[in-house]
């Protein structure tokens, strides 16, 4: 090809990182400021839910239920069984979907549903599925399964190109909900570094129809269509026993997400304890004094991280940046050893939970569509405990005087790695 041949392509791509550099430096400047709350409501209190309603605009829902799922040897049974049962309506999202035995079941049976009659949609994240066979999409598609990719890259979209959604949503007849990442590594029980450890729900009830819309939201963008009607958004009356939920939705925009919005309420109001499991821990600076002004008050802060085992390594060199502030004030920081950690957590004060598809990270809070479940319940929030607690035994603490003393280099990359932190 000749020079001239080229010059286009290497102007487009040039044009293209400015933009993405130039608006990366944007939300670097808008993200600047840190959060204040005056007069912390406790957590388990109504002032807190109504806050947490009103900032999130997620309305709060009685009468539901959660199964909690660990790792794929529970997640992946209880995904297919939803699917095989789906009688009208099946939506299926997720940001991964890669290659293994079990990428080729759920195709399959997302296939047999659709062959029987069910209006199946699946929304496949266009970069977090690249490596997905192409050879499951077409067999969707030949057998009903309307399948789009979402914000496949475009010359004129590169300034989004790192707005993915994140987001991992199963609903199956508006009526049943949960999501997981499918692929080889969410198999099996975290048994061994290729086999991941990772935490899901699968939910009845009125906060079913939180999922639904979070899902009908991408479907509208990717596809102009509008997802309504009894078929997808069924009456959902209470769950006898049920408990009290809201699922929060957030997408990449100017200003705060409405994670960020949850986030910081939920740690500034702890008085007793949080419990945060993160698969990338990068925590902005206002996430980060809220952490540390949590544990100097006495709150017990306890953070679960990756350890050795970690698909991106630059994200764990950026997030130890943080360390040592966070052990000055009293918190404790774990590293996860036997494989992979993708679980998504957070218990405070043993009353509020949250699992979803939400990191510690600049991402999650800032570029990416994400989705979490809340959960107001003591017993739901001892069950994350308990499952907290198991996973700490299989984790390295981080000894405070020991990591002061790592070497000048050591801190040299992760104050190099800091610098990219909105784009890890």
């Amino acid at each position: 090809m000749s020079g001239r041949c080229w010059a286009w392509p290497a102007a487009i791509g040039a044009a293209g990182v400015a933009w993405y550099v130039s608006d990366s430096l944007r939300h670097r400047r808008e993200g600047a400021f840190g959060y204040n709350l005056a007069a912390p409501p406790a957590v388990d209190s109504d002032d807190f839910l109504r806050a947490a309603e009103s900032l999130t605009g997620a309305p709060l829902s009685e009468g539901n239920d959660v199964e909690l799922l660990i790792n794929g040897d529970q997640i992946f049974p209880a995904f297919l069984k939803t699917i095989r049962g789906t009688k009208r309506t099946l939506c299926v999202q997720t940001y991964v979907y890669w290659r293994g035995d079990v990428a080729e079941k759920v195709a399959a049976a997302i296939c047999e549903r659709a062959k029987a009659g069910v209006e199946c949609r699946v929304i496949l994240d266009a970069l977090g599925a690249a490596k997905m066979d192409r050879s499951l999409i077409d067999s969707m598609k030949d057998s009903g399964v309307r399948v789009v990719r979402f914000r496949p890259p475009k010359p004129y979209t590169l300034r989004r190109l790192a707005n993915r959604t994140h987001r991992r949503i199963l609903v199956a007849d508006g009526r049943v909900a949960g999501g997981v990442g499918i692929a080889a590594e969410w198999t099996g029980n975290a048994q061994d570094p290729d086999h991941w450890r990772d935490t899901h729900v699968r939910v009845h009830g009125p906060v079913v129809r939180g999922l639904a819309g979070a899902f009908a939201e991408n479907w509208l963008e990717a596809t102009g269509e509008v997802l309504a009607g009894e078929k997808h958004l069924p009456h959902l009356g209470p769950v006898d026993g049920g408990g009290r939920m809201q699922v929060v939705r957030s997408s990449a925009g100017v200003g705060d997400t409405n994670v960020e919005a949850l986030y910081y309420p939920a740690i500034a109001s702890s008085s007793r304890s949080i419990a945060l499991t993160a698969a990338y821990f990068v925590p902005r600076p206002a996430f980060l004094e809220a952490l540390t002004k949590a544990a100097e008050r006495g709150v017990e802060v306890r953070i679960l991280v990756p350890g050795p085992y970690i698909d991106k390594a630059l994200v764990r060199l950026a997030g130890r940046a943080a360390y040592e502030p966070l052990a000055a004030s009293g918190a404790r920081i774990y590293e996860y050893q036997p494989t992979m950690l993708h679980a998504k957590t957070m218990v405070v004060d043993g009353a509020w939970s949250s699992v979803g598809t939400v990191n510690f990270d600049n991402r999650s809070f800032q570029l990416h569509d994400e989705v979490t479940l809340c959960v107001f319940d003591q017993e739901f929030a001892g069950l994350l405990t308990q499952t907290f607690d198991e996973d700490l035994r299989s984790a390295a603490e981080i000894v405070p005087d020991r990591w002061r003393r790592r070497s000048t280099t050591q801190r040299f990359v992760e104050r190099a790695t800091t610098l990219l932190r909105r784009e890890l």
